[in-house]
C-alpha cells in the first residue's frame, strides 16, 4: 500500500509546487506584489500566497505595517531565505536576532550610526568625496553615475567608520560590497556566485581588523563603527567572536554603499525632470554646500519611496494572525509589501506620480509616516527599522546636489530599468559627463 501511495504523494507534491508564488518571485521581480493583489478585492489589505510549500499571507499599507513590526505576533528570526541571509546580511548578523538580543545588539548600531553627532561627522567626508566626483566628470571623466556613488560613498563611510588605509584601497573594499548587494538577489546567476565570494573575502578582511584592533596593533577612535564592534559584548558579557564582529562592522557600512542604487534612479528622475535640476542646482549654488539642501533631501525621500531596495520583507507568525479577510496560523509566513506600502493610494495622493513637493513639510519627521518603509518600519531602537537611515539620506541628497550641476549632463542613454531583477538599477547606471565637453565626444562612450 505504501508503495502505492508514494507516486500519490508525489504527484500531489508537485501540484503543490506548481501552485507556489517564490518562482514568481524570480520571474516578476518589483511587479510581484501587483500579480498578488489581482487576487484580492481593489484596496484589500491581505492576499492570499502559496510560498515554499507553505500557505502565507501578503500585507500591506498601514495595517500591514503594524503587524509586520508587532514583535507579539512577527518574528523574523529564519524568515529570510538562507541564500539571501548569508550572501546579504551576513552569518550571525543583526538581522537574525529577535527579542532581547536583537535590542541589544541593535543598540550598538544606534550608538554608531544614527545619533545626530554620526550624521554630522559623515556629512564633511560626503562633501569632500563627491566634489572630488564633480570635478572628475569636469575635467572628462565617463564613470556612471551609480560607479561614481560606490567610490565616493565607500571612501566616506570607511573613513567614518574609521577603517586604515589609502582612498584606493576603500574604493576597491566599497566595489566588492556593491558587488554582494548586486549579486544576491540572483541565486541562479554567476552574479550570485561572485557575492559569495565577495562575501568570504569581506568577512576575512574585516574580522582581521577587529583582531587587529582588539591586540592594540590598530587604533581605532570611540565612538566609530571599528572601535565600537571591536569591544561591543553581548548580553552575557562576552566579546563577539571576530567574525561577527568583523560582519557587523559591514553591516554598519554597507547600506550606504547600497544606496548607490538610488542614485541611479536619482540621475534618471533628474534627467526627465529638468526643472527640478534647476531648483537644486540654485538652492546649491545659494548654500554653498552639496549635503543638506532641503530641496534635494525631499527628491531623495521621493526616490526612496518610488524605487525601493527590495519589494518585500518575510517573517514568522508566532501567533494566529487575522486581517482583513485572511487567516495564518502561528508558524506560518507573513510577507510585507514593501513597494506596496510606499504606494498605497489609501495613504499617498496621487502614489504613481512622481512628486518630491510630498515631503516639503516633512523634514525629520518621515519616520512618523506609517506607509514610509524603503528601510524598515517600526521603532529603530526597539524594531527592525534600519539605524543607517539618515545617513542614507544625507548621502543621497548630496548626490543628487552634485547631478544637478548644470556643468553636467546625464545621459539619456540606457536609463531602462529591467523591473524583474533584484535589486535593480538604470541598465547604465546613469552616464555622465560634462556638459560643456559633450558636443566633442560620443554620448554612449
Amino acid at each position: 500500500m505504501a508503495l502505492i501511495d508514494l507516486p500519490v504523494r508525489a504527484v500531489r507534491r508537485v501540484g503543490e509546487l506548481a501552485r507556489d508564488d517564490a518562482p514568481a518571485l524570480l520571474t516578476h521581480g518589483y511587479g510581484f506584489g501587483s500579480r498578488i493583489w489581482r487576487r484580492v478585492r481593489p484596496g484589500a489589505r491581505s492576499a492570499p500566497l502559496r510560498l515554499l510549500g507553505d500557505d502565507a499571507v501578503f500585507v500591506r499599507g498601514v495595517e500591514g505595517v503594524e503587524l509586520f513590526y508587532d514583535a507579539d505576533r512577527i518574528a523574523r528570526h529564519g524568515a529570510m531565505p538562507a541564500i539571501v541571509q548569508e550572501s546579504l546580511f551576513g552569518h550571525g548578523s543583526v538581522h537574525s536576532l529577535d527579542g532581547d538580543d536583537h535590542r541589544h545588539r541593535k543598540a550598538t548600531f544606534v550608538d554608531v550610526a544614527y545619533e545626530d553627532e554620526q550624521v554630522a561627522r559623515l556629512a564633511p567626508l560626503l562633501e569632500r568625496e563627491w566634489d572630488a566626483e564633480r570635478q572628475a566628470w569636469l575635467d572628462g571623466g565617463t564613470r556612471s553615475a551609480y560607479d561614481a556613488a560606490v567610490g565616493a560613498f565607500g571612501r566616506a563611510i570607511m573613513r567614518w567608520a574609521g577603517l586604515p588605509g589609502s582612498g584606493a584601497a576603500k574604493t576597491r573594499w566599497a566595489a566588492r560590497l556593491a558587488q554582494i548587494v548586486d549579486g544576491f538577489g540572483s541565486p541562479y546567476s554567476p552574479a550570485y556566485l561572485a557575492a559569495i565570494a565577495n562575501r568570504w573575502w569581506s568577512d576575512r578582511h574585516s574580522a582581521r581588523l577587529i583582531e587587529a584592533v582588539r591586540r592594540g596593533a590598530l587604533r581605532a577612535d570611540p565612538g566609530t563603527a571599528l572601535f565600537e564592534w571591536a569591544h561591543h559584548r553581548d548580553r552575557d558579557g562576552e566579546l563577539l567572536p571576530a567574525r561577527i564582529a568583523g560582519v557587523e562592522l559591514q553591516n554598519s557600512m554597507r547600506p550606504m554603499i547600497a544606496v548607490a542604487r538610488f542614485v541611479a534612479f536619482a540621475a534618471k528622475e533628474l534627467h526627465d525632470r529638468p526643472e527640478w535640476r534647476d531648483r537644486i542646482a540654485a538652492e546649491t549654488a545659494e548654500r554653498g554646500a552639496l549635503v543638506g539642501g532641503p530641496l534635494s533631501i525631499m527628491f531623495a525621500q521621493e526616490i526612496r519611496r518610488t524605487a525601493p531596495f527590495v519589494p518585500m520583507l518575510p517573517g514568522w507568525a508566532i501567533a494566529d494572525i487575522d486581517i482583513d479577510g485572511q487567516h495564518v496560523d502561528a508558524g506560518g509566513r507573513v510577507v510585507l509589501d514593501l513597494l506596496g506600502t510606499n504606494t498605497d493610494d489609501r495613504f499617498w495622493t496621487r502614489s504613481d506620480r512622481f512628486d518630491p513637493e510630498r515631503f516639503r513639510d516633512v523634514g525629520d519627521d518621515y519616520e512618523a509616516l506609517a506607509a514610509f518603509v524603503p528601510h524598515g518600519g517600526a521603532d529603530v531602537s526597539t524594531g527592525h527599522r534600519c539605524p543607517g537611515e539618515k545617513l542614507a539620506i544625507s548621502g543621497l541628497a548630496a548626490a543628487i546636489a552634485t547631478l544637478s550641476d548644470p556643468r553636467l549632463l546625464v545621459l539619456g542613454a540606457g536609463l531602462d530599468v529591467n523591473r524583474r531583477r533584484l535589486p535593480t538599477k538604470p541598465r547604465s547606471g546613469a552616464l555622465v559627463r560634462s556638459a560643456t565637453a559633450s558636443g566633442s565626444r560620443c554620448p554612449f562612450h
